[in-house]
């Protein structure tokens, strides 16, 4: 069973990842077989970056798949740690095609530089085709990062890194053939892919942080945070709140909070009061939100 409140997002999550997959099987097969052709080993590089783009697509697939089952016996909080593990899959990936760039650049150039020789000549088609993977990608990822942000999803949204990558390499391969094919400089492959590397291995660090934050039980952000503050403050039968916890799994948000109200109400009045709160919450927040709310009398001994 898919959890209700994550399954209304899986269906343009998949949407999307289904695309880039498609465009990344597309990518592969022109990059291989043009750079074998032409003997780019740039580009042929720059297909295998896209091959590890189809395995982040996978995980995604898979870790959405399986992060939205309803809880169980076995996981009452559900499996929301699952897309983190994915997001988490998806950075280490982006780290070593990162880190591999940088190493193969630098050896690259200190070759050239121990024994320089002249630039190969480059045929035009592996410009054009180095220029149809920046293009495509660039666009597959302003569209993947409209959906992670629209499903609160950390893994689509390491996925759109790594398809903006893909832009990033053919950035280098395109900026070596051509100065390879109209300056005959021989570094320019090189050094674009050393910079690319870095810019790469900087954007893993920074998703891979988010995920030990995520696994440390980290609280929500300050705006998120705001906004819960403002939905308690809005409710008028609550007398006074505290010990608000929060915490992300997955694309769901987990709290628990305390709140003070009238001790002469019944039973059945104090929990209305926190299912009005609850439905606030559900409502109001643009993600999915499990509550937990312990009701307590408005005492001045129990005020902090």
């Amino acid at each position: 069973m898919t959890n209700p409140n994550l399954a209304k997002d899986n269906p343009a999550i998949r949407r999307i990842t289904f695309l880039g997959l498609w465009l990344n099987v597309l990518l592969v097969i022109l990059k291989v077989a043009v750079g074998l052709w032409a003997g780019s080993m740039a580009l042929v590089a720059d297909g295998i970056h896209s091959l590890s783009d189809l395995l982040t697509d996978i995980a995604v697939l898979v870790g959405v798949r399986w992060g939205s089952k309803e809880p169980d016996s076995s996981h009452p909080f559900g499996h929301g740690r699952l897309e983190t593990f994915a997001t988490a899959f998806i950075a280490l990936i982006l780290g070593i095609v990162g880190g591999a760039m940088m190493y193969e650049a630098a050896v690259e150039i200190a070759r050239l530089s121990a024994a320089p020789e002249p630039a190969p000549a480059m045929p035009m088609v592996v410009l054009w085709i180095a220029a149809l993977s920046i293009v495509s990608k660039e666009i597959l990822y302003q569209m993947t990062r409209r959906v992670a942000i629209r499903c609160h999803s950390a893994t689509v949204y390491a996925n759109a890194w790594h398809h903006r990558s893909d832009a990033f390499s053919s950035v280098a391969v395109l900026i070596g053939a051509a100065s390879a094919r109209f300056w005959n400089y021989p570094y320019g492959d090189s050094l674009a892919a050393l910079v690319v590397g870095v810019m790469i291995l900087l954007v893993a660090l920074s998703i891979l942080r988010d995920c030990l934050s995520e696994f440390s039980e980290k609280a929500v952000d300050q705006q998120t945070l705001r906004q819960i503050e403002t939905i308690l403050a809005a409710q008028p039968q609550i007398a006074q709140w505290h010990q608000l916890r929060t915490r992300r799994v997955g694309r769901e948000i987990f709290l628990d909070v305390h709140i003070l109200v009238d001790p002469q109400l019944t039973i059945t009045e104090a929990h209305n009061i926190s299912q009005q709160l609850e439905n606030a919450l559900h409502n109001l927040l643009p993600q999915p939100v499990n509550v937990v709310v312990h009701i307590e009398p408005d005492l001045p001994e129990l005020r902090r």
